[in-house]
């Protein structure tokens, strides 16, 4: 499971993720706020990336599985 808050879909962090994008392409916040928001931003960009990582991993045991079973036949 992806490091950070532990209960959390990937399409959830992935909708946070794209919130803070948009605060900082609004160009709006304090330097401060801006630097603690991107921090916040780079941990869920690797949480997203793990989830992801994760996700094609499966994908790829479970293709493999069909190819064996497929030469079995």
């Amino acid at each position: 499971m992806p490091s950070g808050k532990k209960n959390e879909s990937f399409e959830k962090t992935l909708t946070k993720l794209e919130e803070i994008v948009s605060k900082l392409e609004r160009g709006e916040l304090p330097l401060d706020k801006s630097l603690e928001t991107f921090e916040s931003g780079i941990e869920m960009y690797n949480s997203c990336k793990e989830f992801l990582s994760q996700a094609e991993s499966k994908i790829k045991v479970l293709s493999d599985s069909l190819k064996e079973e497929e030469l079995e036949d």
